[in-house]
C-alpha cells in the first residue's frame, strides 16, 4: 500500500470530546492497516512535569511560566509526530486544544513536510459539559482537591482557553465537527488529504465497541400488567439485579446509564457495588414511554375503559401517540439524544451499560439495527437476558445473552 502521510491536529475547548474522537479515529485507521499514533499534550504534561499542574492558573495566558511549559510540551509532541511520519508512520494525531491561531500557525510552520488536517470539536450543551467535567476531574491530578474545588478550577481553565479562542477559518484544510451529534458543520480542503473519505465517514458515524443493553428487573407493575409509573422492583427483580451484578463483576463497567425511574436505578445499583470504580448516570432521555392518560393502567383496563385508544394503538403501534403522552415515533428524538450523550461521555475503550425499559430499549436497538418502523414495537426485550452490541464502520454484531 502507498505510504501516504498526514498530520491531524485536534482543536477545541476542554471537555469537548477531542480525545474521544482522536482515540476512536486512531482505532478506525489502525483497523484499515494505517499506522496511526496519538500525541497527547495533556498526557505528556502529566508524565514529564513533577509538580501538579492541574490548578487553573497554570493555564492562564498571563502566566508566562505556564505558557512556556505548555509551548515546550507542544513542540516536543510536534517533533515526535514528525519523527513518527518520517519513519514508518502514516497518520500522526496531535491531541491538544490548539485553540489559538498563533499555536496553529506554529504547527503549520513546524510541520510543513506533509498535509495537515485540523479537526475542531464543538459542543455547547451545558448538561453534557457538566457531565464531561465530572469525568475529567476523576483524573489523579485532581485527587488532592474536593469535588467542588476541582469543578471550579476546571471551569476556570476553560475560561482561560476561551479568552484566547480563535475560530478555524484561515487554515488550508479543516473540519468543524458537532462532536455530540456527529455532524460536520463546515469543512475546507485546499490540499489533497490522504484517507479523507474514511476520516470524514468515521466522524459522522455512531460507533460503539461494547454496549450492554439491559432491561430493568421485574417491577411490581410488571406483575400487575400495568404500564408506566415508577414502581419498585419485586423480590424477583432484585434477584435479577443481583445476578446481573455477579455476571458483570469481572468486566470493568465505568459508567452505567439509567433512566430517572427507580426500577432502572435499583437494577443498576448492585452492578455498581460489584465494580471497583463505577458511576450511575440517570438520563431523562431513557425514561420509559409516557402513556399519558393511560399511565399506570393495565392493558386489560385500557381495553375495557378506553376501547378507542386500545383499537387505534393496535392499528399502528409505532406511530400511535397516547393522549397527553408519547408514542414510539415521538420518542425517537430524545432516545437518539440519550444515546449520543452516553457515547460522548464514555471513553472509547470502555464497556458501556444502559439499563432501560422495554420500549426504550426497543428504540435503542432500532437505532443500531435499522429495523423497519412497524417492527420496532415488537422487538423482543426479556428481563432475564441482555443485548450485547458492537457496531463500527467495519462490523455490526448483536447478541442476546442470558446472565444466569
Amino acid at each position: 500500500m502507498e505510504n501516504k502521510r498526514l498530520y491531524i491536529a485536534m482543536v477545541g475547548l476542554p471537555a469537548r470530546g477531542k480525545s474521544t474522537i482522536a482515540t476512536k479515529l486512531k482505532e478506525s485507521l489502525v483497523h484499515e492497516s494505517v499506522k496511526a499514533r496519538i500525541f497527547n499534550n495533556g498526557d505528556l504534561r502529566r508524565k514529564t512535569i513533577r509538580e501538579n499542574t492541574s490548578y487553573a492558573g497554570f493555564f492562564d495566558s498571563n502566566n508566562s511560566e505556564g505558557v512556556a511549559i505548555r509551548e515546550q510540551i507542544a513542540l516536543t509532541n510536534m517533533e515526535r509526530a514528525q519523527k513518527f511520519l518520517n519513519g514508518d508512520g502514516n497518520v500522526a494525531i496531535l491531541d491538544a486544544s490548539n485553540i489559538s491561531r498563533d499555536r496553529r500557525e506554529r504547527i503549520q510552520s513546524r510541520l510543513n513536510d506533509h498535509p495537515i488536517l485540523f479537526i475542531e470539536c464543538v459542543n455547547n450543551n451545558e448538561e453534557i459539559l457538566s457531565a464531561s467535567i465530572l469525568r475529567k476531574i476523576d483524573l489523579a491530578e485532581f485527587g488532592h482537591l474536593t469535588r467542588e474545588e476541582a469543578i471550579k478550577g476546571f471551569r476556570k481553565r476553560i475560561s482561560s482557553y476561551q479568552s484566547i479562542e480563535e475560530p478555524l477559518e484561515r487554515e488550508r484544510n479543516y473540519i468543524k465537527l458537532d462532536s455530540l451529534h456527529n455532524r460536520v458543520m463546515k469543512e475546507e480542503l485546499s490540499d489533497r488529504i490522504p484517507y479523507y473519505e474514511q476520516i470524514r465517514d468515521f466522524l459522522v458515524t455512531n460507533t460503539v465497541k461494547n454496549l450492554y443493553l439491559i432491561r430493568h428487573g421485574e417491577s411490581r407493575y410488571n406483575t400487575e400488567d400495568r404500564i408506566g409509573g415508577d414502581s419498585d422492583l419485586t423480590e424477583k427483580g432484585l434477584a435479577q439485579a443481583g445476578a446481573l451484578a455477579n455476571y458483570f463483576k469481572k468486566k470493568k463497567i465505568p459508567l452505567i446509564f439509567t433512566s430517572q425511574k427507580k426500577r432502572t436505578q435499583q437494577t443498576a445499583s448492585p452492578i455498581k457495588e460489584a465494580q471497583e470504580d463505577c458511576t450511575i448516570i440517570p438520563l431523562a432521555e431513557f425514561d420509559e414511554i409516557n402513556s399519558g392518560i393511560c399511565e399506570c393502567m393495565s392493558y386489560k383496563k385500557i381495553r375495557a375503559q378506553m376501547p378507542q385508544v386500545y383499537a387505534e394503538r393496535k392499528k399502528d403501534k409505532y406511530n400511535y401517540v397516547y393522549p397527553e403522552g408519547e408514542g414510539y415515533a415521538t420518542m425517537q428524538e430524545r432516545i437518539n439524544r440519550g444515546i449520543k450523550k452516553a457515547l460522548y461521555l464514555s471513553n472509547p475503550s470502555d464497556n458501556i451499560m444502559i439499563v432501560g425499559h422495554r420500549a426504550v430499549n426497543r428504540m435503542i436497538l432500532s437505532h443500531f439495527m435499522f429495523r423497519r418502523e412497524e417492527d420496532v414495537p415488537f422487538i423482543y426485550i426479556p428481563q432475564d437476558k441482555f443485548y450485547y452490541i458492537c457496531t463500527t464502520q467495519n462490523k455490526k454484531h448483536f447478541q442476546l445473552k442470558k446472565f444466569k
